[in-house]
């Protein structure tokens, strides 16, 4: 492990995986308003333009392995926001070549973002989530890992296609807790400049609402003049998610609430 005090370590560099993301626009964000070095992690070969500036970009590839020691060198704390739901397959052997890398490197901290509910739901990407944490914690490295609930705009991506439909379909009796990306993205910052502390509380919005609800208040945002459709879901997921698998009401840190974000949309 590095062996640096806490302010040796303000000189030494953050690294951000999945830093064009959702999550990974606002953690560069954050972690720039440290003043510590900053680095992050692509496959492009042309950036956004709004986030060109704001980190030193190592080209890699998390599901090769290839580019990561040169971009792990000298870094302290790397945050690790890639993940790839369309095809979560890739996302455990890209973990393990990033792990390996952090070893590699000597890398102090290595905190990961996960959801509330990888433990209770049995979804394939949830599984490989808490696959992913079950490997953090095996590394040797220090780790901290933060689970989050659902963003608004994973909602909103979703409620998109489906708005098109004469009806909207929505999981019925199932309570969210919508969370603002960057207020996660503010915390997994304040991890990451810290000590590992393994397995950090459970990040959620302000705000546990039925998903029913919030695709009624979405139509309306939108202007859509359609009903919402509610669907039982059968099986152990639809029970775990009918129980407040996606919730954590004890740990409503976040501020921004659902309609806070359609009004700013």
């Amino acid at each position: 492990m590095n062996d640096h005090t806490p302010n040796d370590r303000t000189a030494l560099p953050l690294l951000v995986t999945g830093a064009t993301g959702v999550l990974g626009r606002e953690v560069l964000r954050h972690a720039r308003a440290t003043g510590r070095p900053v680095r992050a992690l692509t496959r492009r070969t042309a950036l956004p333009a709004d986030v060109a500036d704001a980190a030193h970009w190592h080209t890699g590839d998390l599901t090769t392995g290839t580019g990561l020691d040169e971009a792990l060198t000298g870094v302290d704390a790397v945050i690790h926001c890639a993940s790839d739901p369309r095809r979560p397959g890739n996302d455990l052997p890209a973990f393990r070549h990033l792990l390996d890398a952090a070893r590699r490197a000597d890398v102090r901290h290595l905190v990961n973002i996960s959801i509330v509910g990888v433990d209770r739901i049995p979804m394939r990407y949830y599984r490989i989530k808490l696959r992913g944490e079950e490997l953090l914690a095996a590394s040797g490295l220090g780790w901290s890992n933060l689970r989050a609930t659902q963003f608004p705009q994973l909602l909103d991506g979703m409620l998109g296609p489906l708005g098109k439909l004469p009806l909207l379909p929505m999981v019925s009796r199932t309570p969210v807790q919508p969370v603002h990306p960057a207020e996660v993205a503010a915390r997994l910052v304040g991890l990451a400049v810290g000590d590992p502390v393994g397995h950090a509380p459970d990040f959620a919005g302000p705000e546990t609402r039925l998903a029913t609800d919030l695709a009624a208040d979405w139509l309306r945002a939108t202007g859509r003049h359609r009903r919402v459709l509610p669907l039982h879901l059968p099986g152990r997921a639809g029970r775990a998610l009918r129980a407040g698998a996606l919730t954590a009401p004890q740990n409503a840190y976040g501020s921004r609430t659902w309609a806070e974000y359609l009004a700013e949309r």
